[in-house]
């Protein structure tokens, strides 16, 4: 019989983290729990439904945490993410993106009829017509009107607009209007409440109920109580929190449940270190920062390069020891959502003693 070595060295309850082959995103038990626990209080203190956006993980069991924890319902951004979950037995589903396309709207009347809350966004009337095309001998599908509050991305650009693609959907077979939906840009509240509100306003003078107003975004997750007229808020990097977050305020270094654990494989300068984590492992999102991480044990280290395999690390400002080859090292990533999708397995820990892995169940699912 073959020795099967790959099982022998996989990672396990019991093994410690800094016996680990890397490079391997890491993930601290507590922080992880200490997190979803503060963001469910806040949202619950404020009489806000919670609904988390699992892209951040992919992972059923840490939703399931989420909630049992309080929240209501998990987002989805893509069809397959979404299957992926109901397989896991999640039935309030909501899907923040416009779907279109035959491949895509014949799954997604499947999945409607297979689980009692999925939810779609729209944002104009192709997209509703495309659904209504599809849905309109079925089960009826619940759509949202996507509003731009001022993130400038998707969305209709005023309230008129989000009340008139309200009424077109109300009037579409198969659809049932649910409401609106919001992916606000940071340290917008007011501008936000004004548009929503506004908006509401409009639907219930034509008599339109607005069931559910999504606001949402972990970077305008500490706002959310002053936006009034919204009934949840989603987020979803909170769960693990990254360097933007840090920097943006909404947590602290030691609230970074996740790490890229990484090993030192060249020391090719007295000021050059190279690593076995590059863009493969921590993305090349930059999200306004000049470098790719930041490196727990040496902070004034900067990960200045990143080719597919290797990471290049500037020693410069390093004072007194600097790593040697085989170290190993913590980074703390730029973005936390995009690493998700690079792995087929999380390993989670407490006190660098391995407790669990995971797979990522929809790692990969983003159509």
């Amino acid at each position: 019989m073959a020795h099967d070595i790959a099982s022998e060295v996989s990672p396990k309850a019991g093994d410690r983290i800094e016996e680990l082959s890397t490079p391997r995103p890491i993930i601290d038990e507590d922080r992880l729990a200490g997190n979803i626990t503060r963001v469910q209080s806040y949202m619950d203190q404020h009489g806000l439904n919670f609904r988390p956006h699992i892209k951040t993980h992919k992972i059923p069991a840490l939703a399931r945490a989420q909630v049992a924890a309080g929240a209501k319902g998990i987002n989805c951004q893509k069809i397959t993410e979404a299957e992926a979950f109901a397989d896991a037995g999640f039935e309030d589903i909501l899907i923040t993106f416009n779907i279109l396309g035959a491949e895509k709207l014949v799954r997604l009347a499947a999945l409607n009829d297979r689980i009692s809350g999925l939810k779609v966004v729209a944002d104009s009337t192709v997209t509703v017509d495309g659904l209504s095309a599809w849905l309109a001998e079925r089960k009826p599908l619940t759509v949202l009107v996507e509003c731009d509050t001022g993130g400038a991305r998707c969305g209709v650009q005023t309230p008129e607009q989000a009340a008139s693609l309200g009424r077109h959907i109300a009037g579409k077979p198969g659809l049932v209007f649910g409401g609106l939906m919001s992916y606000p840009k940071p340290s917008n509240a007011a501008a936000t409440q004004a548009f929503l509100a506004e908006s509401v306003a409009l639907l219930k003078k034509e008599g339109i109920d607005c069931p559910i107003v999504s606001n949402g975004g972990t970077p305008s997750l500490f706002e959310a109580h002053l936006v009034p007229a919204a009934t949840e808020h989603r987020a979803g990097t909170y769960i693990y929190n990254d360097r933007s977050m840090v920097r943006a305020g909404h947590c602290r270094e030691e609230d970074c449940a996740m790490h890229i654990l990484a090993t030192i494989v060249s020391r090719p300068t007295e000021d050059r270190a190279v690593i076995d984590a590059g863009s493969k492992a921590l993305t090349s999102d930059l999200l306004g920062f000049a470098d790719y991480g930041h490196v727990v044990e040496y902070p004034e280290a900067v990960i200045k390069g990143l080719s597919e395999e290797h990471g290049v690390i500037d020693l410069t400002n390093c004072k007194g020891a600097r790593p040697q080859i085989g170290d190993k090292i913590r980074i703390i990533p730029n973005h936390t959502c995009v690493v998700s999708n690079l792995f087929d397995q999380m390993v989670f820990h407490r006190d660098g003693v391995v407790t669990r892995v995971e797979d990522v169940a929809a790692r990969g699912l983003v159509w």
